[in-house]
């Protein structure tokens, strides 16, 4: 015999109420990149999203908030994959490889929501901006300590310093938006795996 369900007309499910805050963030990058973060209302994205205003601000206390969190939650997942790959027992050069493979492939995976953000931080409130760049930085240090570690040990050159390496590194991967397209001849991972190629190259200690 089935059971009859007890939910009332219009009540969310568990499902439903744990997609909220999915369908917000989908929703506000998409108006983000077509009109522009300051140029885009908190009515235009619930409507957008199919939700109140209550149930956005049930999980978002502001649109910096969803700005925030559209590079934040990147960031997070980038930081566990750095996390997993440095702490591995793999040799030095396998583990920064996977390191900077990984950076791009994510970078690539979440291009949109990496261009709105890098266009529109500086609309951020000052903490907020202040904290991002606190992630980064820790980010960009646990990467920069792999580089370190290979010039301690002599396998990595070192008349270059290493945060100007990361930098440079780095650089060119906020510069995927740019020139990046899905429909181009290489995948996510071949583009990954020639930046990675070209990191080890370059610090590969000079010959003689």
């Amino acid at each position: 015999m089935t059971r009859a369900s007890t939910r009332k007309p219009g009540e969310a499910t568990g499902d439903d109420q744990a997609a909220v805050p999915r369908r917000l963030l989908e929703h506000a990058t998409k108006l983000f990149a077509k009109k522009g973060f300051d140029r885009t209302s908190v009515q235009e994205i619930v409507e957008a999203a199919g939700v109140t205003k209550g149930a956005m601000y049930h999980y978002f206390g502001s649109k910096d908030d969803l700005l925030y969190e559209i590079y934040a939650r990147v960031l997070r997942e980038q930081t566990r994959q750095l996390e997993s790959v440095a702490s591995s027992d793999a040799p030095l050069r396998e583990r920064l490889a996977a390191a900077a493979s990984d950076v791009v492939v994510s970078s690539i995976d979440n291009l949109d929501d990496n261009t709105i953000f890098l266009q529109s931080m500086h609309q951020l409130s000052p903490d907020k901006q202040k904290a991002v760049r606190a992630e980064r930085r820790k980010y960009h240090e646990r990467f920069r300590g792999l580089v370190e570690e290979g010039q301690r040990s002599g396998e990595f050159r070192t008349d270059k310093p290493a945060d100007v390496v990361v930098d440079f590194f780095f650089g060119s991967v906020h510069h995927l938006g740019s020139w990046y397209r899905r429909s181009g001849s290489l995948t996510a991972r071949q583009i990954g795996d020639h930046y990675a190629d070209l990191l080890l190259d370059a610090l590969r200690p000079p010959v003689g």
